[in-house]
């Protein structure tokens, strides 16, 4: 129905040169990538911190089960407060 076509794109081409000069296509390219560059970059750390999270709710779950916590959970929680003893 409404593909844009080879002819449609030239169109546009001849337009976006009218509008802004062969001169500064390559700036307008470059921005336009480094704009989708670090909106992929700002997808995935928000991936990363959703995962964090999930992480961290299903240890807080685990851990109010009942159940004593292993020797990994207890060394984990008592990290932060060594480092905060040396400082």
């Amino acid at each position: 129905m409404m593909g844009i076509g080879f002819p449609e794109l030239m169109i546009i081409l001849v337009i976006i040169m009218i509008i802004f000069g062969a001169g500064k296509l390559p700036e307008i390219g470059s921005a336009f990538g480094n704009s989708i560059k670090n909106f992929k970059k700002s997808m995935k750390e928000a991936e990363e911190i959703q995962e964090a999270t999930n992480l961290e709710s299903t240890e807080t779950s685990e851990a109010s089960d009942g159940s004593e916590p292993s020797e990994d959970e207890t060394t984990k929680e008592s990290a932060p407060v060594e480092d905060a003893k040396e400082n």
